[in-house]
């Protein structure tokens, strides 16, 4: 039987933290605002939000403390969220202590393996938002970070299809994993790092048109809706393409 470290939280100043056997944080919810996403990091990983308006499936590997599950079930009311957690005790305590609504007609939460889930032909080609967040309790590098994983990530995701990536870690990790989705995915860029190093990656099954006086007018409609601060996933993008004409 597969062992798990201990999952416990902790609470300050009205923010409840979700910690897997140590004192780093693995996800984090306010208490007076239990379906914002609290962390900067994780609201970067919405970063897709500036591409795709109205997804009709998006799916979460990797549950932390269902931050991103619960806004996107909460604003994309069109849309079916599955999130896929391999510890049932990480999805046992998100619903007792951070408020994860039961699984519906629209919400699945699965306790299953990452990578046999986006190894089975049954979610081929199907999914338009795929976030990966996979950390154990040491969070040296992402749990899965090779081209198989990748590769498969990449056949999960319809033609116009996102990945956002959280990737932590060292160095090498990083480097590691850029290497690996960039064998796979047509268009690779990433937001500048945030929360002690907290890296999201976006990979695009095909690169879109980057019109920024576009993107701009997008954020600012984020920001409106949703209260994201999406004009810095612009300025971040910019940033990207800036720094990859300097090389």
């Amino acid at each position: 039987m597969m062992q798990f470290p201990p999952v416990t939280t902790s609470e300050d100043d009205g923010v409840r933290f979700l910690h897997l056997g140590t004192p780093m944080v693995q996800g984090a919810m306010r208490l007076r605002k239990p379906d914002a996403i609290e962390l900067e990091y994780v609201q970067n990983m919405m970063v897709w939000m500036l591409f795709q308006h109205a997804p009709s499936n998006v799916v979460q590997l990797g549950l932390g403390s269902a931050a991103l599950t619960k806004f996107c079930y909460r604003q994309f009311t069109q849309s079916k969220v599955t999130a896929v957690e391999l510890n049932p005790a990480v999805i046992a305590i998100c619903e007792t202590m951070f408020a994860l609504p039961q699984n519906d007609g629209r919400l699945r939460v699965l306790n299953a393996d990452a990578m046999d889930f986006v190894l089975d032909p049954a979610h081929h080609a199907c999914i338009d938002i795929l976030q990966v967040d996979l950390y154990d309790e040491i969070a040296n590098g992402p749990v899965l970070d090779s081209p198989e994983f990748y590769q498969a990530c990449f056949e999960c995701l319809t033609p116009n299809g996102i990945m956002t990536t959280n990737v932590f870690g060292s160095y090498d990790s990083f480097e590691k994993n850029i290497l690996a989705m960039e064998q796979v995915f047509d268009a690779v860029v990433w937001l500048p790092a945030v929360d002690d190093e907290n890296l999201v990656v976006i990979a695009f099954k095909n690169a879109p048109q980057m019109d920024f006086s576009e993107l701009y007018e997008r954020a600012g409609m984020i920001k409106k809706k949703y209260n994201l601060r999406a004009k810095v996933w612009v300025d971040g993008l910019k940033q990207w393409m800036k720094s990859q004409l300097t090389e």
